[in-house]
């Protein structure tokens, strides 16, 4: 039988079995400490403890129940994949983005994914099983120590430059069409960012990703503010109406690529289920509960959803009949999926694109993408570790320590 894992534990759960162990409660607050503050991920690491509790925690529990198999590395360093099997043999991927101003990690909720989205890489898996909340969480606590690892890693110049992977025709761009480079200090003391759009769907998960994002934001131990997560979804109407009515306010990042219900149903089966007309109202209902801006994700795939008169009927759509949306439009030129039959926009027709949205008062940004070298990148995510055909080669980094 597998120990039990300490991230599946909730103070109150932990405060339980350190009563049911014959400890005080405020021990339970010292482990929370450790795990989440401290980002503590041996017992023995718990030097406030006694030493005859570390010890039974040792014996009995474990800090984690995710292997990691591989990491890999790009952009100068500044994206890092890690790649997890479960004891089950399921995998999933986490990815870790430093940025001059931010550190992001985005995080997988489900081992694989059922939603089948001929664009993504996971959806090609199926789903294998959902996560628990602890192995949602324990994604985080990596990439924070990643973060710790990669700041005091020895030798390391304090400013770092990241050149972009090429995109096919001599150099990578962002929205405004540039070569693009970033430096980066070491200042970035810690997660500043979490984004639920790794491997799966999290609504379909609903129950344990809520507690993975309440043990997450909890002052006593972890502390990123809500407002600091973002969980992207298909479009799976009755979770968007449910995380209206929940108490934090995490961010809400909406899947939709395409304009109508024909080609979003040939590209996203979901749609089916959730057309377009109900994935609009759930989203209304959210934007009057909450007040917050909604952001649409736009992956563009060349010929098929990327035309002109496509972006005209989607600034229509998002203006609507009774009134314009609050949200903002990511386009994401399509990154490749080993096998799917489909082509990346070329840059002059993403950002005919974007100009069209522009003229209709729509605001949109072209995504810039990281981890494309290695698999990282938006859609790419498959527990697999080769790189993309044709991507600059990827530096392999040692396994660290769990």
């Amino acid at each position: 039988m597998p120990k039990l894992d300490l991230y599946n534990l909730a103070l109150p759960d932990l405060e339980s079995l350190m009563h049911d162990w014959g400890q005080p409660a405020f021990r339970a607050r010292q482990i929370y400490r450790q795990l989440y503050a401290n980002l503590a991920d041996d017992p023995a690491a718990m030097t406030d403890l006694p030493a005859a509790l570390r010890e039974r925690l040792r014996e009995e529990a474990t800090v984690g129940a995710l292997a990691l198999e591989r990491a890999q590395e790009a952009d100068g360093g500044l994206t890092r994949k890690a790649l997890f099997r479960l004891h089950d043999g399921a995998v999933l991927e986490t990815v870790l983005m430093i940025y001059p101003d931010r550190a992001t990690v985005c995080v997988s909720t489900q081992a694989g994914c059922a939603m089948g989205c001929v664009f993504c890489a996971t959806g090609r898996l199926g789903l294998l099983r959902n996560l628990t909340p602890g192995e949602i969480v324990e994604q985080a606590m990596w990439a924070s120590r990643e973060l710790r690892r990669w700041q005091g890693a020895a030798g390391r110049p304090g400013d770092r430059e990241a050149g972009r992977p090429d995109d096919g025709d001599g150099q990578w761009w962002g929205g405004e069409g540039e070569p693009f480079t970033e430096r980066v200090t070491r200042r970035v003391g810690r997660i500043t960012n979490l984004v639920f759009m790794g491997m799966g769907e999290p609504f379909a998960n609903y129950d344990r990703w809520w507690q993975a994002v309440e043990r997450l934001h909890d002052p006593k131990g972890f502390n990123l503010g809500a407002r600091s997560m973002t969980v992207s979804t298909v479009g799976l109407a009755p979770g968007i109406r449910r995380l209206a009515e929940a108490p934090l306010p995490v961010n809400l990042a909406i899947s939709l690529h395409a304009p109508d219900d024909e080609l979003r149903s040939s590209l996203m089966p979901i749609n089916n289920r959730y057309p377009l007309a109900e994935l609009l109202d759930a989203t209304r209902f959210y934007i009057e509960r909450t007040g917050r801006r909604v952001s649409f994700e736009y992956v563009l795939l060349q010929g098929q959803n990327d035309h002109p008169h496509q972006a005209i009927a989607l600034a229509r759509l998002l203006r609507g009949r009774e009134g314009p949306l609050l949200c903002h439009v990511n386009l994401i030129p399509w990154n490749p999926v080993p096998g799917a039959p489909l082509g990346r926009s070329e840059r002059e027709r993403v950002l005919a694109f974007q100009r069209v949205l522009l003229d209709y008062g729509v605001a949109c940004t072209v995504r810039v993408e990281r981890g494309v070298a290695i698999a990282a990148a938006c859609g790419q995510l498959a527990g697999a570790p080769a790189a993309q055909p044709g991507a600059p080669p990827a530096d392999a980094i040692p396994l660290l320590s769990q």
